[in-house]
């Protein structure tokens, strides 16, 4: 049950959030596994239970998963206020970064070159994901069963099934097996689909009001992972509408990349490009404010989920299936930045930081980026 807000909670939610805006690099697995390290482990605001709970619900309504779920603890330490404050905090610090950085590229045309602090992030992004895995898969793969479904999903991920639809199906085949299951105490057999198709959103003009209305329209209806964004930016920004070249849409890709906090704000960035600081305010309202409405519909309803004998298998499964996908996401980060000796050292000093010392996640982002400043310096 959410607590009432008090002055000191009010502080602690938006000094916590703001901070975790300001490093949280990595993307959607990365956020998470620092909140479960920061809110689960060295704060207790809730159970780790309740935590993966969260995370399973989550994964289920449109939106960026990380972003929603500072929304949700929020919430739970401060209600309706807190989690409208956590989730501003969140987005505060990438969203002014990121028109910051708009601005300097619509006056000067580029970049800042930011490769050698990435060099050192990413490895070290890998290895606090590893850690939360660990923590969270102790807790939420409780038997053979349900590590059975997170496999299956993290294979389903791998192969390329949209998240929305292995975590939908790993979720409900899932409890279906787990209820039949101890129903009749017998092995059934569990299949996932190896193929399915993702929503797109459509949109007609541009000016200030479309620009909102654009965003609105896809952080409705964007399940998954903020990485999905780049699907619909490329089909509606680039082909359809003609708003953006590919080359500025990978601009904008890259600095959502580069900056903390949610990848969403790559929306930021587009809406400073297409009609200034205004089109900055309102394409971040537009992508965001959905996620403000389905997380405060969605919260009072977790704990009762867990209630219930079908609704709690439902959450056990969709637990499992949630680790399964972040542990497809870790492979294929790890794939994608383990690609040289410095990066595998980077990784592993996190990881035996992660793993013996319990190092705050804080500290191993920004070692990890003095780390790999200086090795790409030296060599």
């Amino acid at each position: 049950m959410a607590i009432p807000l008090k002055p000191r909670n009010l502080r602690e939610i938006i000094g916590n959030f703001l901070k975790l805006g300001f490093v949280a690099f990595g993307g959607p697995a990365a956020h998470i596994a620092m909140m479960d390290d920061e809110f689960v482990t060295r704060r207790q605001w809730v159970s780790r239970q309740h935590f993966l709970d969260l995370v399973g619900a989550t994964n289920l309504i449109p939106g960026p998963n990380s972003t929603e779920m500072t929304m949700h603890l929020g919430y739970e330490r401060g209600g309706v206020w807190g989690s409208v404050l956590a989730g501003m905090s969140f987005i505060l610090p990438a969203a002014l970064i990121t028109t910051i950085l708009a601005w300097v590229y619509v006056n000067y045309g580029t970049l800042p070159q930011v490769e050698p602090l990435l060099l050192g992030i990413k490895p070290a992004v890998v290895a606090i994901i590893l850690g939360a895995l660990w923590r969270l898969g102790r807790k939420g793969i409780k038997n053979w069963q349900l590590a059975l479904i997170g496999a299956g999903v993290t294979l389903a991920a791998l192969l390329g099934v949209p998240v929305l639809w292995a975590l939908l199906v790993g979720g409900v085949v899932g409890m279906a097996w787990l209820l039949l299951q101890t129903k009749y105490g017998k092995t059934l057999p569990i299949f996932l689909p190896l193929s399915a198709t993702v929503a797109q959103a459509t949109v007609d003009q541009v000016p200030l009001w479309q620009i909102f209305f654009f965003f609105l329209k896809v952080g409705s209806v964007l399940y998954g992972s903020g990485y999905v964004l780049v699907a619909f930016l490329q089909d509606d920004v680039v082909s359809r509408y003609g708003w953006l070249t590919q080359a500025q849409l990978l601009d904008a890709i890259a600095i959502g990349q580069f900056t903390p906090g949610p990848v969403l704000t790559t929306a930021t960035f587009i809406g400073y490009l297409l009609g200034g600081g205004w089109g900055a305010i309102v394409a971040t309202l537009g992508i965001f404010l959905p996620s403000f409405i389905f997380v405060l519909i969605l919260n009072p309803l977790v704990p009762r989920m867990r209630d219930y004998v079908w609704t709690g298998a439902f959450l056990d499964a969709i637990n499992a299936a949630a680790v399964g996908v972040m542990l497809a996401v870790t492979i294929n980060l790890g794939r994608d930045t383990l690609i040289s000796w410095q990066a595998w050292l980077i990784f592993a000093l996190a990881a035996v930081a992660t793993f013996r010392f319990k190092v705050s996640s804080v500290w191993l982002v920004g070692g990890g980026a003095v780390l790999g400043y200086l090795l790409q310096r030296v060599f």
